[in-house]
């Protein structure tokens, strides 16, 4: 045998080594995608900004409490082939999460996301002090006057009373109340512009703004859903011939923050703006944010030759067409008299 095929037995074993690594370390790697990766606390949270790097992501996640080589993170993110997919937005991980599930979640945008409802009924206050409140929400709006926050929506100098739509929004960790709200405003239009687009042919509403004003008021003074045709008829009927509304609701929303829970004689007698007892017609803006039903009882109201009501005191109301009627359901149902 010569002196060189002796030296390949020597050298072949060790030319194989190479293989044998990557080899391994393939497998070691592939156990490590799917082995839970070790927490700082319970949950881990990250907010990921969009035109952050894949990365800047591995060491935002190592930063925030995920205990592993930011580089090892990085590495499998790119390895996977979907590093570019990952996408902005706000994440929770929990005790178990792997390198495998860690990576999914980001592509899929499996998002950790908060909520803020608005209700019927509400008024502008107290939506944004709902806003204030609401967890995780940037308050880029909280300083601005009603003039600013409308112009901000893009929608200069209308007002901002009963301008949001009610309902639950769902936003990402972080974002601006602005978002949120633009959300509610456009959402409001849009059902608006739906209900405005059925009305009755003969309404006595000269525009879609003072059908989401009456709806306000429709809102405010329903208290059985079954009734709300009822009472928007009450109301479409003294508009058309021009009686006035002599809506409490509207009374108390002009007295604001002055209003102590009780209406007293006086504060009926008292002028303002929104004072249906001493001014003819619809207040000049919303006086709380209707939903859905209201703004259609609005546009097409139930039929009915009503121009009263008045609470039973358990949610219903007695309609009256005249008043004679009326002031014997009055004495029955709010004085106690027989």
């Amino acid at each position: 045998m010569s002196r060189r095929s002796s030296g390949l037995r020597w050298w072949g074993p060790l030319l194989g080594l190479p293989v044998v690594v990557c080899v391994v370390a393939l497998w070691l790697a592939w156990k490590w995608v799917d082995r839970p990766l070790a927490l700082a606390a319970p949950t881990v949270e990250l907010s990921i900004e969009s035109g952050t790097t894949p990365r800047g992501v591995a060491q935002a996640w190592v930063d925030a409490g995920v205990q592993t080589s930011p580089d090892f993170l990085f590495a499998w993110f790119r390895w996977s082939g979907e590093a570019r997919r990952i996408r902005a937005g706000s994440y929770e991980v929990e005790t178990g999460v792997t390198p495998r599930s860690l990576l999914a979640k980001m592509v899929q945008g499996d998002e950790t996301l908060e909520q803020v409802r608005f209700i019927e009924g509400w008024t502008l206050r107290q939506l944004r002090a709902a806003l204030a409140q609401a967890p995780h929400l940037k308050p880029t709006t909280a300083g601005m006057s009603e003039a600013e926050l409308m112009a901000a929506l893009g929608a200069p100098g209308q007002a901002a009373e009963g301008r949001f739509f009610p309902d639950t929004y769902r936003y990402s960790r972080g974002v601006s109340d602005l978002t949120v709200l633009k959300r509610a405003h456009r959402s409001m239009q849009q059902r608006l512009d739906e209900a405005w687009a059925q009305r009755a042919p003969d309404t006595p509403l000269k525009s879609a703004d003072e059908a989401l004003i009456l709806a306000s008021i429709i809102e405010k003074e329903t208290g059985l859903a079954s009734e709300r045709g009822l009472v928007a008829s009450v109301f479409v009927n003294r508009l058309r011939i021009g009686m006035m509304l002599q809506t409490d609701p509207t009374v108390i929303y002009g007295l604001g923050e002055s209003f102590d829970g009780n209406l007293r004689k006086r504060d009926l007698q008292t002028d303002t703006p929104f004072n249906t007892y001493t001014r003819a017609g619809l207040p000049p803006t919303p006086i709380s944010l209707p939903g859905m039903a209201s703004l259609r009882a609005a546009v097409r109201p139930e039929t009915s030759r009503a121009l009263y009501f008045v609470a039973r005191g358990d949610g219903s109301s007695v309609f009256s067409e005249n008043l004679a009627d009326h002031n014997r359901a009055v004495n029955k149902y709010q004085r106690g008299l027989p």
